[in-house]
């Protein structure tokens, strides 16, 4: 079984049955990143050129035939040029101005139909006004993600592509801090389905999933 199949145990994620106060038994502190602010840009761009390298399959045959161009996967997008400019009317809320480079990968096929990829960029420059808490000891940081989805474009020289494709740019004012919040303690982890029962590890069945804190308030009034 897992958390979702044939699990009755309440202790598990999932949607809320019932009072949402049942069950809570602890203040936990957690280290997360807080999202303060966000939005989202949409737009269609045509005329987007694309210099390409590192053909895979190296030295196609010319003329290519342009197939699409989608996020190189395991490549994130970077941003450079960030301007945080407070506005003097409201000081909580900035202009945030940057450049987001997003990595691109192209298909295209050559003139004897072997399907190949080759690597390229996006630059795109955007200016958006956010919330913008004012400084602290845990530093404000603007992270954004870029992603780019085309299937329209042609091949105009041997190394570039002119292409229409779809941006999409998300970009968040965050910050790593210490948050408290109400917690329902451990999950309880059912063994997972069809999990084989032999060779067992003796020194772990007496061990529990997570560590536990039960003598926090058995603090000595003297050290």
């Amino acid at each position: 079984m897992s958390f979702y199949i044939n699990n009755t145990n309440p202790n598990k994620p999932g949607p809320i049955c019932g009072n949402p106060m049942n069950g809570i038994c602890e203040k936990i502190l957690i280290e997360t990143t807080k999202v303060f602010d966000a939005c989202v840009c949409t737009s269609t761009e045509t005329g987007i050129v694309l210099p390409v390298t590192d053909f895979t399959p190296a030295d196609p045959v010319l003329p290519l035939t342009y197939v699409s161009a989608e996020n190189t996967f395991g490549q994130s997008a970077t941003i450079s040029d960030l301007v945080v400019d407070r506005l003097e009317t409201c000081p909580n809320y900035a202009n945030v101005s940057f450049t987001i480079t997003i990595p691109v990968t192209v298909t295209y096929r050559d003139a004897n139909g072997t399907l190949g990829s080759a690597l390229s960029t996006i630059t795109v420059n955007k200016s958006v006004i956010l919330f913008v808490p004012q400084p602290a000891l845990s530093p404000i940081d603007i992270v954004a993600v870029g992603t780019f989805s085309s299937r329209i474009g042609t091949f105009t020289t041997p190394n570039v592509f002119t292409v229409t494709g779809c941006i999409q740019v998300i970009v968040k004012v965050v910050s790593v801090v210490d948050v408290l919040v109400p917690s329902y303690g451990y999950p309880t982890l059912p063994p997972c389905r069809q999990a084989p029962t032999q060779n067992a590890c003796p020194g772990f069945q007496d061990l529990p999933i997570y560590p536990t804190a039960t003598a926090i308030n058995d603090i000595p009034t003297t050290l």
